[in-house]
C-alpha cells in the first residue's frame, strides 16, 4: 500500500520552513486558529496537481516549495505512470516536489525528472482522496449526489451507463443531422436547382478535355489560310522548282547537282566522301520537306463556315469556362466541377432517403436509450439501498443511532413524447448520464420524514452525515491515503468521541490524516502534530511539531480548555488517550 511519509514545506503562507512526518496510520493535525494548519492541506493539494496561487507565498520568498516522499510497490499504478515519465523510484520511494513563483510560474517534478503538472493531478486519484469543507457542499448538490451513488455502485452502474453515453451521443448525432436536413430543406432545393441547371448546361455543350486548347490552334489556322498556303507553295517551289518556269534555280536541283560533281572524285578522298555523303542526306530531306509542303498546300482548309463553326464552338466553351471553370481555366476545370456538381446533387436529392434512414435510426435509438436507461434506475435504485443501508450503520458509530438515510430517485416527465424517453411507462427527460434524478435524504429520528441532507440536518449532524458518506466510499475506493480537513466541524461531545473512534477504525486498512481542532479526534490518532505560530518581532512563522508524551498531553489539554496546565483538562485529556488506546 502507497503511504505518504513526509512533506517539507518552505515559504508557503506563515510557514518558513517544516517537515510534516506522517504516520502510516492516522494523523492528527492540530493547533490554534490562524496557525497554519490549512496549509498542510494546501500543501498536499499543490503536490497532487492543484492550482498554484502565488499569493500563498511567503512575504519576502522568492517561490514557495513543497516536496513530498511517498512509498510506494513496482506494481502501484502511480509507481508505473512515474516510470513512464522518466521518474526513478528510489528505495521504494517516490519523491515529489512543486514550486511556485511569487511571479505565478509552477514548475513540477516527480522521481527527479521535470513533468507537466497535469501529471501530477493524474496520479492524485491513485494517491489519495481529499474530503474537505468544500467536498462536503458540493455534495449537497442533487448533481454531485448522483455521481457519487454512481462511483460506489461500480460496475453495476458502469456497465449500462457506458452503453448508455455511447447511445445518447449517436443520439444527438442523429437529431442534429435531421435539424439540418429538414430546417434547411429550402436552401438545399435551391441548390439542387442550380446545379441541374449548370449540369444541363454543360451536357448540351458536351465539352472534351482539351479541347478548347485543339480549337484554339484551328481557328487561328483558318483565320491565316491564305497566307499559309501562299507561303507553303513559295517554300515548295523554291525546294522543288516551279513547273510554270522550267528555267527556274530550285535548291533541290542545286543541291543535286553538288552531289553529281563530288561522286566523280569521292574515291580519291575519304574526307571529300563524307561530305558527298551529307550532301545526299541533305538532298533526300529536301524531297521530305517538299514533298511535305505539297501535301499541307492540298490539305489546308481555307472554308470560312468551318471557321465561323470554330468561333462559335469556342464562345460556347469559354462561357462554360467563365461560369463554372476555375479562374484561368480551360474546359479541364469545368468537366471536374461537373463531376462535382453530379456527386452532390446525387446527394441532395437523396435526402429524402437519408431523412427516412435518419427517422428509423433515430426511433431505435431512443428505445434502446429507453431500455438502457432502465437499466440505469434499476442499478441505482438497488445501488441506492445498499448506500443508503452503509451510511446509516456508520451514522450509528457516529452517535446517530436512529438516524436513517435513503435515496430518492426521481425523473421528471417530458412535456411531450418526442423530447423524452419511456422510463416506467413514463416519457421523462433524459441527459447524457440518464433520466435520474438522485437526492440523499435522512430522517435524524424515529417519526421524522426524511427530508434532503441540506435541509433535514442540523451543523452537526451534517458533518457526521458527511464523514459518514465519505467513510463509505472509503470502504468502496482502493485509495490508500484519506485526507480530512475540518470534516468534524460542528460535531462535540460523545459525538466527537465517535468520529475519532471511527476514523480510528478506518485507519487500520488506509492512511487517514485529519485536520481537527476537536481534542476526541485527535486522541484516536496515531501520530499528533501541532502547527504552531511564533512571533519574532514583526516576523510571523509556523512550525510543525510531532507530539509525544507529556506535550501531547499538554496540546490536548489546550484543546479541551484553553488552558495547558489546568488539572481538570489534563485529567480530561489523559482520559481521551486511554479511551483511545484501549480501543485500540
Amino acid at each position: 500500500m502507497s503511504v505518504l511519509e513526509e512533506m517539507r514545506i518552505r515559504s508557503l503562507g506563515v510557514i518558513d520552513d517544516a517537515v510534516v512526518e506522517l504516520s502510516p496510520g492516522f494523523t492528527a493535525v492540530t493547533g490554534e486558529t490562524g496557525a497554519g494548519k490549512t496549509m498542510v492541506v494546501t500543501s498536499l493539494g499543490l503536490l497532487l496537481g492543484g492550482r498554484a496561487d502565488p499569493a500563498l507565498v511567503r512575504v519576502g520568498a522568492k517561490a514557495a516549495v513543497v516536496e513530498g516522499r511517498i512509498t510506494v510497490s513496482r506494481g502501484d499504478a502511480a509507481a508505473v505512470r512515474a516510470e513512464e515519465a522518466g521518474g526513478e523510484i528510489e528505495d521504494g520511494a517516490l519523491l515529489i516536489s512543486r514550486t511556485v513563483s511569487a511571479e505565478g510560474r509552477s514548475r513540477a517534478h516527480l522521481g527527479g525528472r521535470s513533468v507537466p503538472v497535469g501529471l501530477l493531478a493524474e496520479l492524485a486519484d491513485e494517491l489519495v482522496a481529499v474530503h474537505g469543507q468544500t467536498d462536503q457542499q458540493g455534495l449537497l448538490k442533487p448533481a454531485r449526489q448522483r455521481q457519487a451513488l454512481d462511483r460506489y455502485a461500480g460496475g453495476g452502474v458502469e456497465g449500462p451507463h457506458t452503453k448508455y453515453a455511447a447511445a445518447y451521443r449517436r443520439l444527438r448525432a442523429v437529431v442534429t443531422e435531421l435539424d439540418e436536413l429538414t430546417t434547411r430543406a429550402r436552401e438545399r432545393a435551391q441548390e439542387a436547382d442550380l446545379l441541374r441547371f449548370g449540369l444541363d448546361e454543360v451536357a448540351a455543350v458536351e465539352p472534351l478535355p482539351g479541347e478548347d486548347t485543339e480549337l484554339a490552334a484551328e481557328a487561328e489556322r483558318l483565320g491565316h489560310a491564305e497566307a499559309l498556303a501562299s507561303a507553303a507553295a513559295l517554300a515548295h517551289a523554291a525546294l522543288a522548282g516551279n513547273p510554270e518556269d522550267p528555267e527556274g534555280v530550285d535548291a533541290t536541283t542545286v543541291v543535286a547537282a553538288a552531289g553529281q560533281s563530288l561522286d566523280a572524285v569521292r574515291a580519291h578522298d575519304p574526307a571529300l566522301a563524307a561530305l558527298a555523303d551529307r550532301i545526299g542526306e541533305i538532298s533526300i530531306l529536301l524531297a521530305d520537306v517538299a514533298g511535305e509542303l505539297a501535301g499541307y498546300a492540298d490539305q489546308l482548309d481555307a472554308d470560312p463556315l468551318r471557321l465561323a463553326a470554330v468561333e462559335e464552338r469556342r464562345a460556347a466553351l469559354t462561357a462554360l469556362t467563365r461560369k463554372y471553370g476555375r479562374a484561368g481555366g480551360d474546359t479541364a476545370s469545368v468537366l471536374a466541377w461537373a463531376e462535382d456538381g453530379a456527386s452532390r446533387l446525387t446527394e441532395l436529392e437523396g435526402d429524402d432517403d437519408r431523412i427516412g434512414e435518419l427517422t428509423a435510426e433515430r426511433d431505435a435509438l431512443r428505445a434502446e436509450l429507453s431500455a438502457l436507461g432502465q437499466e440505469l434506475t434499476d442499478a441505482r435504485t438497488e445501488a441506492a439501498a445498499r448506500f443508503a443501508e452503509a451510511v446509516t450503520e456508520e451514522l450509528a458509530s457516529l452517535a446517530m443511532p436512529h438516524a436513517r438515510v435513503s435515496f430518492a430517485i426521481r425523473q421528471t416527465e417530458a412535456p411531450d413524447e418526442g423530447s423524452g424517453i419511456d422510463i416506467g411507462g413514463r416519457s421523462v427527460l433524459y441527459g447524457p448520464s440518464g433520466a435520474d434524478e438522485v437526492e440523499l435524504l435522512l430522517a435524524p429520528h424515529p417519526g421524522a420524514q426524511p427530508r434532503p441532507i441540506a435541509k433535514g440536518a442540523s451543523g452537526g449532524e451534517l458533518s457526521r452525515v458527511m464523514l459518514a458518506v465519505e467513510v463509505v466510499f472509503a470502504g468502496s475506493d482502493p485509495v490508500p491515503t484519506y485526507l480530512f480537513d475540518e470534516v468534524d466541524a460542528g460535531v462535540g461531545g460523545k459525538a466527537a468521541v465517535e468520529v475519532g473512534r471511527r476514523l480510528a477504525k478506518l485507519a487500520r486498512s488506509a492512511q487517514v490524516v485529519v485536520v481537527t481542532h476537536l481534542p476526541q479526534v485527535a486522541a484516536f490518532a496515531d501520530r499528533q502534530l501541532l502547527v504552531e505560530k511564533t512571533v519574532d518581532g514583526s516576523v510571523t512563522r509556523s512550525g510543525v511539531t510531532v507530539l509525544e508524551g507529556e506535550d501531547r498531553v499538554r496540546e490536548l489539554s489546550r484543546m479541551l480548555a484553553g488552558q495547558e496546565d489546568s488539572e481538570t483538562a489534563r485529567a480530561h485529556a489523559e482520559e481521551l488517550l486511554e479511551t483511545a488506546r484501549a480501543d485500540g
